[in-house]
């Protein structure tokens, strides 16, 4: 019997519905992160692609590591990356720009080393001499109990460096985001002066309104000495003709009030 026939005798209809099912989801979400322009838009992808690794670790009774998938990474993680790039607004023109030397170098370099260790895996898995015998007995004490005891003593040089890795990483961030300011940054007397020497309206604008022949709510902004405020009249109405002078409107007013005056005599 060959390992693809043992795996398939192992693996439970509902697993395997599943497994067909979002496979193709998280490749296709992980091939749509690296050709979307929008960094936004990669980073949820990714958080997608994030969630369906959770969901196969739970399938494959690894829930600690399901539950830390989903709540450290995609919860936190992610959305503290998300986070910055709507916040800061990254560009895609911005990718074009190399901050490091030979970057995209070192970056080819990696993802054919991946690759090569992923191929190795996938062809260990399946023309290796040992066969899969499920995690029954690693979780026999627990799952977390299992994780703890592997991770502090065969692994426990690669678990601090991996640590020392994510420590150095974050000094780096921070190193390449900071920038000092080439120019001092200006007083609340300077930005006051600048407002009232540019030559626009230094205060706020008065709320638009329309003509009124009494002192009401649609009436315009009134000056310190009476007249109305150009200022509050919408340009709408200036420019649809409907802005009269209101001496004009006083004198018409009084015309057919003494026209209908003399009618009525």
């Amino acid at each position: 019997m060959t390992v693809a026939s043992t795996l398939a005798a192992q693996t439970a209809t509902s697993e395997a519905v599943g497994f067909w099912l979002l496979a193709p989801v998280a490749v296709l979400a992980s091939l749509a992160m690296l050709f979307v322009r929008k960094a936004v838009h990669s980073a949820l992808l990714l958080a997608l692609t994030m969630m369906v690794l959770a969901v196969f670790y739970l399938a494959n009774s690894a829930p600690f590591l399901g539950i830390v998938q989903i709540v450290v990474y995609t919860g936190a993680v992610m959305m503290l990356f998300l986070f910055v790039l709507m916040l800061v607004g990254v560009d895609s023109s911005d990718s074009l720009v190399e901050t490091l030397r030979a970057q995209r170098v070192a970056g080819i370099v990696l993802a054919l080393g991946f690759c090569g260790l992923v191929v190795g895996v996938l062809g260990h898995a399946a023309f290796g001499s040992q066969r899969p015998v499920g995690l029954a007995q690693a979780n026999s004490g627990g799952n977390v109990q299992a994780i703890a005891q592997l991770l502090f003593t065969r692994y426990v040089l690669a678990f601090e460096v991996t640590s020392a890795l994510l420590i150095t990483a974050a000094l780096g961030a921070m190193v390449l985001a900071h920038h000092e300011r080439t120019v001092p940054r200006p007083t609340q007397r300077q930005l006051s002066e600048a407002r009232f020497r540019g030559g626009s309206h230094p205060g706020t604008l008065p709320s638009p309104g329309v003509y009124a022949r009494h002192n009401a709510v649609d009436f315009p902004a009134l000056l310190p000495d009476g007249s109305t405020s150009s200022l509050s009249v919408s340009k709408v109405l200036v420019a649809r003709g409907d802005v009269q002078d209101a001496r004009t409107v006083a004198d018409d007013v009084r015309e057919i009030e003494q026209s209908g005056a003399e009618e009525e005599r």
